[in-house]
């Protein structure tokens, strides 16, 4: 990143006036770029650790972003070196995008039931992308929608009639008044530029970590600790915002299946510490994501619940599948070492540790589950 590179004191109280908007500029257009250096694509390449064992590859929930997939399968093949087995399909926030012979995406939806939002993950034929008109529009219009939350965020740091959300936010994290000015005043910078700059900004990259990656980018010039509690209360308004985002223009989730299995798609529900409920809607799914890097809590209860639906389905009814999803993002690997989130940089895809664990291998058992099962019952499906 261009500002990592510049040396200020980290006890100074930051660059001057004129030094300001010179800075903001490099800082948001590294920020916003889809430019990869020699170097970042070699470190997209070379896995930290390579798992010879592993035969089959399971990957229906990463998301490629603006990393072309090509590194992506070049990373894969040196991690998993002797697999046998795998389906390996991108899942792209509100963007069907294709691999080969499959595609994929993950679309924000409306659960009327339970009056909140959710996720689906939805996997076909690379072919039903030609006659999905109607899904490439609900996707676009999701896409600009969530976009939209980028502004409501700002919006709610930087302007008076949002004050409210800030207080709550200060008072959950502990943050002071010097704090929030700061806070304050690199949104209200970020705004600025985002306004000078917005389009020529890939659309991919307008999206709510903005904000958190430019008070990061401040490091240079500011105390650590400043930075950690600018992060923490910057997070904390960001949930505010999700929490109370409207749902009035998402499409429901049931219009998203009717639409999807219209195409031949398979239908996932992923993120299940958040969206468990969900089991409880009888959705026409192939199954549910019982595992993911932030969702672990629940894994064998989960797997449980589907071997219990699973046997009081009809004869010839199709079995529900368990998943486990990686959740991986491959543009957090493209950042400098010391600006990467360390928990989400650690993601790799296809590498789904809970598939190995002995207790939950036992309850995979009893469920008649398997990494090799599903992914020849899937592709099944989706053929």
């Amino acid at each position: 990143m261009t500002t990592a590179n510049i040396e200020i004191d980290n006890e100074a109280a930051g660059p001057g006036p004129e030094d300001q908007e010179r800075l903001d500029e490099e800082i948001f257009r590294d920020l916003v770029s889809v430019e990869l250096s020699a170097e970042q694509r070699a470190r997209l390449v070379a896995p930290p650790a390579v798992h010879p064992r592993q035969r089959a590859v399971l990957a229906v929930h990463w998301h490629p972003e603006w990393i072309p997939i090509e590194l992506t399968m070049a990373r894969l093949a040196a991690s998993y070196p002797n697999r046998q087995n795998q389906l390996i399909i991108p899942t792209q926030h509100n963007e069907l995008l294709c691999l080969g012979e499959l595609a994929g995406v993950e679309i924000d939806c409306y659960s009327s039931g339970f009056n909140r939002k959710v996720q689906l993950l939805l996997h076909m034929r690379a072919e039903a992308v030609e006659r999905a008109d109607v899904l490439r529009s609900m996707l676009s219009h999701t896409f600009k929608y969530r976009g939209g939350q980028l502004w409501e965020f700002i919006d709610s740091i930087v302007e008076p009639a949002w004050d409210a959300r800030m207080q709550e936010a200060a008072a959950e994290t502990g943050a002071n008044d010097e704090v929030v000015a700061f806070v304050r005043d690199c949104a209200a910078r970020l705004r600025a530029l985002l306004a000078d700059h917005e389009s020529d900004v890939p659309p991919m990259m307008i999206k709510n970590k903005l904000v958190s990656e430019f008070i990061a980018a401040q490091r240079p010039w500011r105390p650590e600790r400043m930075i950690s509690r600018a992060l923490l209360l910057a997070k904390a308004v960001k949930q505010i915002v999700k929490r109370e985002f409207s749902l009035q223009y998402f499409y429901r989730a049931s219009e998203v299946i009717e639409e999807a299995r219209g195409l031949g798609a398979g239908v996932v529900i992923p993120h299940p510490e958040q969206f468990w409920p969900i089991l409880l809607a009888d959705y026409d799914v192939d199954g549910y994501e019982v595992w993911n890097p932030q969702s672990r809590e629940y894994t064998e209860f989960l797997i449980g619940v589907l071997n219990r639906q699973n046997k009081s389905r009809a004869h010839g009814e199709r079995r529900l599948l368990v998943f486990m999803g990686d959740d991986t993002h491959m543009s957090e690997k493209a950042k400098p070492p010391e600006l990467q989130d360390r928990q989400k940089a650690a993601r790799e895809v296809g590498l789904q540790p809970a598939w190995d664990d002995p207790a939950i291998r036992k309850a995979l058992m009893l469920a008649g589950m398997d990494r090799d099962r599903v992914i020849d019952q899937y592709r099944g499906r989706l053929a």
